[in-house]
């Protein structure tokens, strides 16, 4: 089953062509400049089909086959008389209009080959002695009444008149455009065979009024830029769509998650208090109080720290409220030591934090306590001393 998003990756739909009867045209190859542009090669051709043919360009449907930077192109010319205003009619909504012949100019064949093309009223070959020009292009007609031994007759008719072929390619069935890869090329298929004109080559093969031409091109330029920005258009809808399906189940896989995470809380804080709690157990087991080395923080080497204006009357320092913490009551006449002193302490690197607080104040007497908490193994027992 083909993918509904396939039109997306296929190129542009196969353009509507008019393939018109070879016997209607001359043909003819001319030379071209070497390095000759576009343009400068567009005017040589047409100066050289004027020369050869008996009526102006006015009164004639032609066009020509030139890959650039090749020194010879193939023309072709029709009257435009010969075709009735209902056969030009049906020209109107067609991309392209050339002679059967010219869809096949840009088929990749070896050289020395001709490939015989049939039709109702007779039969085509179309000769390369070196691609990618044709050298011949040659037409003969058959009567309604013609039989296949007349047909085959006439094949090796038109095989004689061209001569020098080594590969010769019977097409059973007539060229039909087909689809591209992309809009910079014009593909054709007979059976096996493949022609894959250039967009630009396929312009100068159109028989039309190149006045006309050129607002028909400039129109398909429209076209194709609208048919692109439809295919765009498509493509940010389909992301668009899929970003919501991806924001829809990326929603739908969060709150599971959050209904999982919340179903397992309780069991995550259970076990984080029951780490808490065996960290506790092991630090009461394994390390003990240090009030002695903590108190000689405090006061410094022969009391040099302590303002000699504080006394200390308590100590109190336990397990129960932690190792690193110690409380001291003080008393002192100088109540701007208390602070003061709790300054010094806070900025000694052993000290995490201190907390100064006046208890009381009795005349010039002020009461305090000092709570200091001192960093995790920032105090290391004084050696000597046992738990």
């Amino acid at each position: 089953m083909p993918s509904p998003l396939s039109f997306l990756r296929s190129g542009p739909p196969p353009p509507e062509v008019a393939l018109l009867p070879d016997s209607m045209f001359f043909t003819r190859s001319v030379p071209v400049i070497a390095g000759s542009t576009p343009v400068e090669a567009a005017s040589q051709i047409e100066l050289a089909l004027e020369a050869i043919s008996p009526f102006p360009l006015a009164q004639l449907y032609y066009g020509w086959f030139w890959p650039p930077g090749s020194e010879r192109a193939f023309v072709f010319a029709a009257y435009r008389r010969r075709f009735t205003t209902d056969q030009t009619a049906v020209w109107a909504g067609a991309e392209l209009v050339l002679p059967t012949f010219a869809s096949l100019f840009a088929a990749e064949v070896p050289p020395a080959t001709t490939i015989v093309l049939g039709s109702a009223d007779g039969l085509t070959a179309v000769h390369w002695a070196t691609p990618p020009v044709p050298d011949k292009v040659v037409v003969k007609t058959l009567p309604p009444e013609a039989t296949e031994e007349d047909r085959a007759r006439l094949r090796d008719e038109l095989l004689r008149e061209i001569g020098g072929s080594k590969t010769v390619i019977d097409l059973a069935e007539p060229p039909v455009a087909d689809l591209a890869a992309h809009d910079r090329e014009i593909v054709f298929r007979a059976g096996d065979l493949v022609s894959r004109l250039p967009a630009t080559t396929g312009s100068a093969l159109d028989v039309r009024d190149k006045g006309e031409l050129a607002t028909l091109r400039a129109a398909q330029k429209r076209d194709v830029l609208l048919w692109r920005v439809t295919l765009g258009a498509a493509a940010a809808l389909l992301l668009i769509g899929l970003g919501e399906v991806a924001l829809f189940g990326g929603r739908a896989w969060q709150q599971v998650r959050m209904t999982q995470l919340r179903a397992q809380q309780p069991l995550v804080d259970k076990i984080m208090h029951l780490a808490e709690q065996a960290i506790r157990i092991e630090e009461l087991a394994t390390k003990r109080l240090l009030p002695l080395e903590m108190v000689t923080v405090l006061v410094g080497e022969d009391g040099a720290r302590k303002p000699s204006d504080i006394q200390f009357t308590k100590v109190k320092a336990e397990q129960a409220s932690g190792l690193y913490t110690v409380y001291i009551d003080g008393i002192t006449n100088n109540t701007a030591q208390v602070n003061a002193y709790g300054a010094t302490l806070a900025q000694l690197p052993q000290v995490e934090r201190v907390d100064p607080q006046i208890a009381a104040m009795r005349g010039n007497v002020t009461t305090f306590r000092l709570t200091v908490v001192f960093k995790p193994d920032a105090v290391k027992p004084v050696s000597g001393t046992t738990g």
